[in-house]
């Protein structure tokens, strides 16, 4: 049944219809383009008409024209999509991804562009998320090698940035010199006189293993970033003469309570490491709890070191070596880049520079190495 529309005291009675546009120019006399114009050219009218238009839309309920639909006739969804392979409370829970996405996030607020987060499956769930996702361009942030979800996005010739990996053709790559950064970890250890090392890295391939790393294991690490700093780590310590298959490599999930996991397994290996370089500072910062839990001092006993410098890295006890990355400028880079794409613009690659940032956690290693402490479980004592 239609609604006829009746105004008492500027209040819409409420019937079977929501109003419409054309109920507005009809309660007003005017033209649909007429109202139209009053939301989006307010200069083709009067500022008496433009009023009296508004003033009787409020009183209908009338809220104005969709803006989904209105995108959606100039073929624009206005959102950026990124692409994550982690849950979704990890992106506000690591402190290098909410930085990232802070610099993202501030080019699309300059562009008023929406920022979708998108968690993404395994394999062609993956795929089916990006293929149905309503967004005008991709953010890949740090995926595995020949990751279902940047083909999908390549199908629909979307404009894509990927973040870390996986470097692909066809889209604009934005990464930091993750080689050159193992490589000052390596080469400031090496100077200090370590020469038994051990690494902690976020799981290499995208499978939810964790443990020791073999040779198989590590030809297999399907994250870029990590080959990067693996690769770079290792040219240091053979450049220093430190043979690259003496050191221990542990993966884990990219957090502080596995990060002291991989810490209590490295720590009790005959002969000790002097020194653990985690390749995350997530993993470093729950690698120095891992170390004073077995009754070891950072650094008299054990040096650690991390990647990224998030906040927390300096303000920890001890504050931590670790290798500076441009956190939210990498955000701010890869969202420059998007819309460059947007625009239709060239938009080249970007490889960001890092620093290596020594603070207190790294010392020349001890001269006879401190005991372990063996009555250990979980992640505290026994009692």
């Amino acid at each position: 049944m239609a609604e006829s529309v009746k105004q008492s005291g500027g209040v819409r009675e409420r019937g079977t219809r929501k109003p419409t546009l054309a109920t507005v120019a009809e309660a007003v006399g005017v033209s649909r383009t007429t109202v139209s114009n009053a939301y989006n050219r307010p200069d083709q009218l009067t500022p008496e008409l433009r009023e009296r238009i508004l003033a009787t839309a409020r009183g209908l309920g009338y809220p104005g024209p969709d803006p989904g639909a209105r995108r959606l006739r100039k073929g624009r969804a206005g959102a950026v999509g990124v692409l994550l392979t982690e849950r979704l409370s990890y992106a506000f829970a690591d402190s290098a991804a909410v930085a990232f996405l802070e610099g993202l996030a501030r080019r699309c607020e300059d562009a008023a562009e929406a920022l979708v987060l998108i968690p993404l499956g395994r394999g062609d769930e993956a795929a089916s998320v990006v293929r149905e996702a309503f967004v005008d361009a991709i953010c890949a942030y740090s995926l595995p090698d020949r990751h279902p979800a940047v083909d999908a996005a390549l199908d629909r010739r979307l404009p894509v940035v990927v973040v870390d990996g996986p470097r692909v053709t066809a889209t604009t790559f934005v990464g930091l010199d993750d080689r050159e950064g193992g490589r000052a970890v390596a080469e400031h250890l090496a100077a200090l006189g370590h020469e038994r090392l051990a690494v902690i890295v976020p799981t290499l391939v995208f499978d939810g293993r964790e443990g020791r790393v073999d040779d198989a294991r590590l030809s297999a690490a399907s994250y870029h970033n990590d080959r990067e700093r693996l690769a770079g780590l290792r040219q240091g310590l053979e450049a220093a003469g430190i043979p690259w298959q003496t050191v221990l490599i542990e993966e884990r999930s990219n957090n502080q309570e596995a990060g002291a996991g991989a810490a209590r397994s490295l720590l009790t290996e005959t002969p000790r490491p002097t020194a653990l370089v985690a390749t995350t500072d997530q993993l470093a910062l729950g690698a120095v709890r891992g170390a004073r839990e077995l009754g070891l001092d950072v650094p008299a006993d054990l040096s650690v070191t991390g990647f990224d410098d998030i906040p927390e890295a300096a303000r920890a006890q001890p504050p931590l070596t670790t290798v500076r990355q441009p956190l939210v400028g990498k955000g701010t880079v890869a969202g420059d880049r998007l819309f460059e794409l947007l625009e239709g613009s060239e938009a080249p690659d970007a490889l960001l520079p890092v620093e290596l940032v020594v603070r207190d956690s790294t010392a020349p290693p001890p001269a006879s190495p401190a005991p372990v402490r063996t009555d250990v479980r979980g992640s505290g004592f026994l009692a």
